[in-house]
């Protein structure tokens, strides 16, 4: 041997397996930012879900209903720091700002979505999740899957988080924190700023009611313990129906469920004539009563215009005639509707809803009430 030979160098590199953590960092980090985004554009939607699961758990869980309906009123505030974390902490893992406790945070509140997830898919009970809220519609088995595989990687990010290096990034995660928390009040005291719902301005009522195309169905029969599918329903007596499936599910009605209605019959095909400025009041009992002076000076304005308004409302007779005599709305008439169809329309209690003929021309939280002035002008504008 040469004793003065150069020695062989080794071959260095990045492990493999520390690749694949960052992968996977990288990916759980845009998911949960993407969602929470998306969600913190409307945590009044968010705030509903909640709502749904917590009746849902006090019925299905008697022994601790009084503690869920508890949890109710404090709904809202939730969903803006729950929609807020997820944006956070998607930010704090991509920035590699403290991994380990980034990391066990994320654990903890993927683990709390599973169970939701979960319990919506197999007890079939509050079968829209809401996880990408109204942007992107996913069914109970598919978000329960979802949260798995990022269970998953997350516990495979958990297993090399002492590979992760700590950086100093902890005024990016400050300024993330501002900003969402400035999102989600926003959202919040005056509409969500992206309106991802079938009843946002622009929209044709009517037209969003249609399917796209016709709806294709198939149906799966049972014959001697076989299954088979048909695109038309077998005239073979023999088969036994199992299940209706649509097949283009994409082509079907944006709304379904938009009705209005009074004592006298069913309003909603003339809600779709001419000009008309709804005044959404979904309950009289949280109602910000201090909106409803702008409100009744944009009634009065519109006296003389071809622009009729209306209360929609899912209250009883008594509440909304009581409401209309207290807040002087007396000559308002006032139309019934479901009380989750208007809870969709407005995120907010009271607000206005301006539709001409058929198609959502303004929509305002009572916060930001316009004058009869804007309302008129966007009338004559389209």
């Amino acid at each position: 041997m040469n004793p003065t030979a150069t020695p062989a160098k080794v071959k260095t590199g990045t492990p493999p397996m520390l690749i694949a953590a960052r992968i996977a960092r990288i990916l759980v980090g845009i998911v949960f930012i993407f969602s929470g985004l998306i969600k913190l554009n409307d945590p009044v939607g968010t705030q509903i879900k909640f709502e749904e699961y917590f009746e849902v758990f006090a019925q299905d869980v008697p022994f601790l209903h009084d503690f869920f309906m508890a949890l109710v009123p404090f709904t809202l505030i939730m969903s803006v720091l729950f929609c807020a974390a997820e944006v956070i902490l998607g930010v704090a893992l991509l920035a590699s700002y403290k991994p380990k406790i980034t990391v066990w945070l994320l654990f903890f509140l993927i683990t709390f979505f599973t169970f939701l997830t979960f319990y919506s898919a197999y007890f079939d009970r509050v079968t829209d999740c809401g996880c990408f809220g109204d942007a992107i519609k996913l069914k109970p088995w598919t978000s329960f899957t979802k949260d798995v595989v990022l269970t998953v990687l997350i516990l495979f990010i958990i297993g090399h988080r002492n590979r992760l290096r700590s950086r100093k990034t902890g005024w990016l995660v400050g300024i993330t924190v501002a900003l969402t928390l400035a999102l989600g009040v926003y959202a919040v005291q005056f509409l969500p700023p992206i309106d991802m719902l079938p009843y946002a301005v622009g929209k044709s009522i009517p037209a969003e009611m249609k399917s796209s195309e016709p709806l294709r169905y198939k149906y799966v029969m049972e014959k001697e313990g076989k299954t088979t599918e048909f695109e038309t329903y077998p005239t073979d007596q023999s088969y036994k129906f199992k299940e209706m499936v649509l097949i283009n599910e994409k082509a079907k009605p944006k709304i379904t469920d938009y009705r209005i209605w009074n004592d006298e019959g069913d309003f909603t095909q003339q809600t779709f004539e001419g000009n008309k400025l709804f005044i959404i009041v979904k309950n009289t009992k949280d109602i910000d009563a201090g909106s409803l002076p702008a409100i009744r000076a944009l009634v009065e304005g519109l006296q003389g215009t071809n622009i009729a308004p209306y209360i929609l409302t899912s209250t009883s007779d008594e509440e909304i005639n009581a409401f209309r005599k207290e807040y002087q709305l007396e000559n308002v008439p006032y139309y019934k509707g479901d009380a989750t169809v208007l809870k969709t329309i407005m995120r907010s209690n009271p607000g206005t809803w301006l539709m001409s003929n058929g198609v959502v021309r303004g929509k305002w939280h009572y916060n930001s009430t316009p004058d009869a002035t804007e309302v008129v002008n966007l009338v004559k504008s389209k």
